[in-house]
């Protein structure tokens, strides 16, 4: 059976209804101030991870007391909230984890750091997926399917390395095998022509970047 979880990251929240986004019975992991949207939004939190330097004392304390575990590392740490959350949720098996929020456009550093962290290979296993300011980020290490509108942009980014054998469907420019390079921006801002969009690809890894009208 498929172990679900959900990731609140600090920075902005992610704006608007979360409705599908959340799968069914998910683990939920709040990952330092990422923890005051997910009570704010009246989510039951099972695990806050992070140094806690941006957590509200109170709001630690609200989370303990409706049951979660907390997760407290020091500050002169070698690694992100996120990161760690991430880590948090390989140790407890989660096979797909959807991550909310955490675009920190005041900190462009951890914006970028994050979509990184997401497309690493050492994650591949939950599959993570990343809704921030209103776009849904897919690392495709070797298939995905986006789900949209005609019209929806989608752009593909290749990440730490070529990205070969790119194949895309219900894409107004197609792609069959190509090769996208890292630092190119052949694959920004493509369109989609249908309700879903595919991309597949034989090596390498992409950040597929969707924003449109979907809820």
């Amino acid at each position: 059976m498929t172990r679900n979880g959900v990731i609140f990251t600090g920075g902005e929240p992610e704006p608007g209804r979360l409705g599908s986004r959340l799968p069914d019975d998910s683990f939920v992991i709040a990952a330092d101030s990422g923890l005051h949207d997910a009570l704010r939004r009246g989510i039951h939190v099972d695990l806050v991870v992070g140094d806690l330097d941006s957590a509200e004392p109170e709001a630690v304390r609200r989370a303990i007391d409706q049951g979660a575990e907390v997760e407290r590392h020091p500050a002169d740490k070698d690694a992100t909230d996120l990161e760690l959350a991430l880590e948090a949720a390989l140790r407890r098996g989660l096979d797909r984890v959807v991550v909310l929020g955490g675009a920190g456009l005041d900190r462009v550093d951890h914006f970028m750091g994050n979509a990184l962290l997401l497309a690493s290979p050492r994650f591949r296993a939950l599959h993570p997926e990343w809704w921030v300011q209103g776009a849904h980020v897919v690392p495709v290490h070797d298939r995905a399917t986006i789900d949209g509108s005609s019209g929806d942009v989608v752009t593909l980014l290749a990440v730490g390395g070529p990205a070969e054998g790119v194949v895309t469907t219900g894409l107004r420019w197609p792609l069959d095998g190509d090769r996208l390079e890292p630092g190119s921006t052949r694959g920004v801002s493509n369109e989609m022509t249908a309700p879903a969009a595919t991309v597949a690809l034989s090596g390498g890894t992409l950040l597929a970047v969707h924003v449109g009208r979907t809820p």
